[in-house]
């Protein structure tokens, strides 16, 4: 792990890593086990990716934690996700400020349970003033709706006489996203081998890299997500224009 790690070039890393933590369900199924055992035992990979993430100093980690999709699911399943955030958040409030991480939330959290909401307000603010990096969790996010939302804004201000149509471009669009404060992602990955983005920051994946991994999330390690790193650093990113025009 270390070996990968040292291969990592500090000038060219991704300012914004977003996460589609995928495969709980299968885990747990291939163990003989239900579905609520492997979240249960995603929480390591959790602590994988942040803490990996956290060595190389990238500055913006967003995990898709729960969908506004994932209300659909079994009554049980729902209440165990719930609860193991709640445990979560509890238990890891100290070790995430401990480690300089400003946590952020995107979506939203108006349908959690009070419990998590409270919880959520609590980590966010005691660590509001830490500088070490951002862990964002996207939790009753779905990127279809927070568009639809920012177009409803627009709109309003637009009729109340507050913008003009022609001050609308992306810059405006975006103020008006729940990411409005982060950089645009620049690597996406996806574990459990599924290939789709899953109602998944539609808007700010537009230019990202995209892995498909087909690592079951409980079996994600920091080592996965330095080969992710090494992987993104050997693509050439060229925004629409050529090689030719970067080498000049």
């Amino acid at each position: 792990m270390d070996d990968l790690k040292k291969l990592i070039d500090q000038n060219r890393l991704p300012q914004h890593v977003a996460v589609i933590m995928d495969g709980n369900g299968r885990w747990a199924k291939s163990r003989g086990e239900e579905r609520t055992f492997g979240h249960k035992n995603a929480i390591n990979a959790v602590r994988n990716v942040i803490n990996a993430c956290n060595e190389v100093h990238i500055p913006y980690l967003t995990l898709y934690t729960f969908s506004s999709e994932n209300w659909n699911r079994p009554k049980e399943e729902v209440d165990t996700l719930m609860n193991l955030l709640s445990e979560t958040l509890l238990l890891e409030a100290d070790e995430i400020f401990s480690k300089g991480l400003r946590m952020h939330v995107v979506g939203d959290v108006s349908m959690l349970p009070e419990l998590v909401r409270d919880q959520l307000l609590n980590v966010i603010d005691l660590t509001k003033n830490n500088t070490g990096g951002n862990l964002i969790l996207a939790l009753n996010y779905g990127s279809q709706k927070e568009i639809l939302k920012a177009v409803k804004e627009i709109s309003e201000e637009v009729k109340d006489g507050k913008l003009n149509v022609d001050d609308i471009d992306e810059k405006c669009f975006e103020d008006h996203l729940y990411t409005k404060d982060f950089p645009q992602v620049d690597l996406m990955i996806r574990t459990s081998g599924e290939v789709r983005i899953s109602n998944f920051l539609l808007w700010q994946i537009a230019y990202a890299e995209l892995q498909f991994l087909d690592v079951l999330w409980p079996d994600f390690t920091k080592e996965t997500f330095f080969q992710c790193i090494l992987d993104y650093q050997n693509k050439e990113r060229r925004y629409g224009k050529t090689s030719e025009q970067l080498l000049s």
